[in-house]
C-alpha cells in the first residue's frame, strides 16, 4: 500500500539489527540486512567493510526501496505489503513474489514462508530466529491490515 514503505522498513530493521558475519550465513558480512556484495552493487565495487559499517539511513532506504518496488508492495493491501517486503529482504524478491502468487493472504504467505525456510540447509543455525521473525511479521502485518479496515460505528 502506498505510504507503508517507511513504517514497514522501521519494523524490518528491528530484525536486521547491526553487523553480522556468521560462518553459516551465505550472505557473509552484513550490516542492517545489507550484504557487502549488495552494498557494492549500489554504491561502488570498491566499497569496503568500513563503508558498509557506516551505511546511512538514505543508503538503507535506497537499497530497501528496490525490494519494495520489485514486489509491487505499493499496490498490495496494507499488511500483506509488509509480509511480502520482509520475505523479499530475507529470501529475495523472486521467492517472495513466487509464494505470494500462490498464497495471496498474510496467513498463507507466512505459512508458505516458514515451509520454505524449514527446507533450507541453514534452518538448524537460524531456524529459531526465523520462526520468531515470521511470527512477529505475521502479527504486525495482521495488525496493519486491521487498522486499515473502516470503522462501522
Amino acid at each position: 500500500m502506498k505510504g507503508n514503505f517507511e513504517p514497514s522498513l522501521v519494523l524490518v530493521l528491528t530484525f536486521e539489527g547491526g553487523f553480522s558475519d556468521h560462518p553459516a550465513d551465505p550472505g557473509g558480512e552484513t550490516m542492517k540486512g545489507v550484504t557487502l556484495t549488495t552494498f557494492r552493487h549500489y554504491f561502488g565495487a570498491h566499497a569496503t567493510k568500513a563503508d558498509l559499517l557506516a551505511i546511512t539511513d538514505a543508503q538503507l532506504q535506497r537499497v530497501y526501496r528496490t525490494y519494495w518496488d520489485a514486489c509491487g508492495c505499493d499496490s498490495l493491501p496494507s499488511g500483506l505489503d509488509l509480509a511480502v517486503f520482509d520475505f523479499a529482504i530475507n529470501s529475495g524478491p523472486s521467492q517472495a513474489r513466487k509464494l505470494l502468487s500462490k498464497a495471496r493472504t498474510i496467513e498463507g504467505l507466512c505459512d508458505a514462508r516458514l515451509a520454505f525456510l524449514r527446507h533450507l540447509p541453514t534452518w538448524g543455525h537460524f531456524g529459531k530466529g526465523w520462526q520468531r521473525r515470521v511470527d512477529d511479521v505475521r502479527d504486525s502485518a495482521l495488525a496493519m491490515a486491521l487498522s486499515e479496515l473502516p470503522d462501522h460505528h
